[in-house]
């Protein structure tokens, strides 16, 4: 007789979709992707490792990004209306969301290149890079919801992604980040890491462009030398054929002309 292997699996959680009605759905699933769905409670603070381990689950994280020492009253009310979405509507989003909350904003910025406001509501999709905004302010329950029905049936606006030009821009931003942490840190350590290769390289463009420089002149001398010396040689050239053009008769009348102008000379002396 055979006997196949079977792992029941028991959650803290009542609601959890891992008994009762829903047991069907998780029967035949993969056992690790289970303790990844299952593994985090529906609601949690979340800080960027959390973040990190939160992309095995594969859902989406939405978060409420506070900070109770700008404004306590707004954060406390964001905080506790994302509470309840996870509480209240968890059958409805559990599978799909890992809801929760982030003392400021700094590690959002660098998730999505930008600025987010404190506070405020933003769904993070850590497999692909890309997030998701509200269209405008979060005021009541409804409208959270009406923003978080909207991302998982696909009608709200995705931001970012993994593309070739997030890609690049990613690089462009992590450098300035970089940058920007090392001049704040340490501003002379700064100044010597990024002014010495800055100014080699100033030193060596300077030197080719003026050694460019040195070649034309002299380059251009040489023409004009040139030009001289041909100039010469075809006045030579000119004289000879004329030369060349005058006959003997012309040669004998100017031999005697020459004659003549001697013997007057002596006569006169």
């Amino acid at each position: 007789m055979y006997f196949e292997p079977v792992l029941f699996g028991a959650s803290s959680d009542r609601n959890s979709p891992g008994s009762g009605k829903d047991n069907e759905e998780y029967e035949d699933g993969s056992l690790a992707s289970w303790v990844n769905r299952e593994r985090f409670q529906s609601y949690l603070q979340i800080d960027g490792f959390t973040l990190y381990e939160l992309g095995e689950t594969g859902k989406l994280v939405a978060v409420a990004v506070i900070d109770e020492k700008i404004s306590p009253e707004e954060s406390l009310r964001i905080k506790s209306l994302i509470q309840r979405v996870s509480t209240e509507y968890r059958d409805n989003f559990y599978r799909d969301f890992q809801f929760g909350h982030m003392d400021g904003n700094d590690y959002i910025n660098s998730f999505i290149m930008g600025d987010v406001a404190v506070p405020s509501f933003i769904v993070l999709n850590t497999s692909n890079e890309q997030y998701f905004l509200p269209s405008e302010p979060i005021e009541s329950l409804e409208q959270l919801i009406t923003f978080i029905r909207g991302v998982l049936d696909g009608t709200a606006q995705a931001y970012g992604g993994d593309g070739f030009f997030q890609r690049l821009k990613r690089v462009a931003y992590d450098a300035r980040s970089t940058i920007m942490s090392v001049f704040r840190s340490s501003p002379v350590l700064a100044c010597f890491l990024f002014g010495l290769p800055l100014g080699v390289i100033s030193l060596m463009c300077y030197g080719i462009c003026t050694a460019e420089s040195d070649d034309e002149a002299e380059l251009i001398k040489r023409e004009g030398q040139t030009d001289e010396d041909d100039e010469e040689e075809e006045v030579d050239v000119g004289r000879h054929m004329a030369a060349e053009l005058k006959g003997p008769g012309e040669d004998n009348e100017a031999e005697e002309e020459q004659v003549e102008k001697n013997a007057g000379d002596k006569k006169l002396d």
